[in-house]
């Protein structure tokens, strides 16, 4: 809507006449009616005094539609605010993921690294061996306990029986032939 349509507007619904409008802003009847048919345009000093006179914002005056802009702004700010959350959010998990990772890795390092025993350790024994995508870890304890991963229950009891509490080193070396004959019959 045009200023001069919208002065028209305002002035009909304050009751005023144009005389009466020509006397509050300081011009002729005149003026008021070119604003009114878009004929001329208030300068800015006037424009301010008829918002005032009217109760109304120059936006509001001008029918300015300043809403619309501030929505698209705040529309945009929370789109971007939006991915760049989702960016960390990935960003997070994926470090997450990582150390998970590295974490699992060091503890399978760690599972199935493989003791050599020596003279003195042979009374507590640790064999890590892989036959094919198997990866095998077992460990005699002076105690008389064994512990294993990833065997069969039908290889832990081959292994068990296996085992000499009384002569490990004879007992590691059957154990190794029997994994031995596992990764060739896996070949």
């Amino acid at each position: 809507m045009e200023i001069g349509a919208r002065i028209h507007e305002l002035r009909k619904e304050r009751g005023l006449s144009q005389e009466q409008l020509a006397e509050k802003v300081g011009v002729s009847r005149q003026t008021i009616s070119k604003w009114e048919l878009g004929e001329t345009s208030p300068d800015i000093r006037q424009a301010k005094l008829l918002s005032q006179i009217f109760g109304v914002s120059l936006d509001e005056l001008t029918d300015n539609n300043t809403k619309e802009p501030l929505y698209q702004k705040v529309s945009n700010t929370e789109k971007l605010a939006g991915s760049a959350l989702k960016f960390l959010k990935i960003l997070v998990a994926f470090i997450l993921i990582s150390i998970a990772a590295i974490a699992v890795s060091i503890a399978l390092s760690a599972a199935f690294w493989v003791n050599s025993p020596t003279e003195s350790d042979l009374a507590s024994v640790v064999i890590s061996e892989s036959v094919g995508d198997e990866k095998y870890y077992i460990e005699i304890r002076e105690d008389g306990t064994v512990i294993s991963y990833g065997l069969s229950d039908e290889m832990k009891a081959d292994i068990h029986n296996l085992i000499d509490f009384n002569d490990l080193e004879n007992s590691l070396d059957n154990i190794e032939q029997y994994l031995a004959s596992h990764r060739e019959a896996a070949e």
